[in-house]
């Protein structure tokens, strides 16, 4: 696939809009994702073909000296982000050992429960606990 006539025109106004802070099309990220996007033209465009917009790209970045605050922003928000999906993560993990335990508890005194009802109902349970008999020649 040829690249368009126009690729290198959209390029260097997508970094235009992109370091005036006014992007049209991408998140604004000074990367050559957003600028792809930006641009409306695949990666490979900037990766492949045009290695000198990229370069030209990069350098401008690097002269403004850093990210914009948006971008650090976000960036902080997803650390937070993740480190409370690692903590709710160790939570259901803790709740479902927590669940377990109980269910088991819930058996043991459902168990206990009918036993009780039988004794105080007169009834005599289904199974005959083996005891051993006395044994008179001992």
């Amino acid at each position: 696939m040829s690249p368009a006539l126009d690729e290198r025109d959209r390029i260097r106004a997508a970094m235009a809009r992109i370091l005036d802070g006014t992007p049209e099309r991408s998140n604004g990220a000074l990367t050559i994702v957003a600028l792809a996007v930006e641009a409306d033209v695949p990666r490979n465009a900037l990766t492949q073909r045009h290695l000198d917009l990229k370069n030209d790209f990069y350098e401008r970045v690097k002269a403004r000296g850093g990210t914009p605050d948006v971008e650090a922003r976000l960036r902080k928000r997803v650390v937070e982000l993740k480190k409370t999906i690692a903590n709710k993560n160790d939570e259901i993990t803790q709740l479902r050992a927590d669940v377990q335990g109980f269910l088991a508890e819930n058996t043991r005194l459902t168990l206990e429960n009918q036993e009780l009802r039988d004794v105080l109902s007169g009834n005599k349970a289904n199974v005959t606990p083996l005891r051993p008999t006395p044994n008179p020649d001992r």
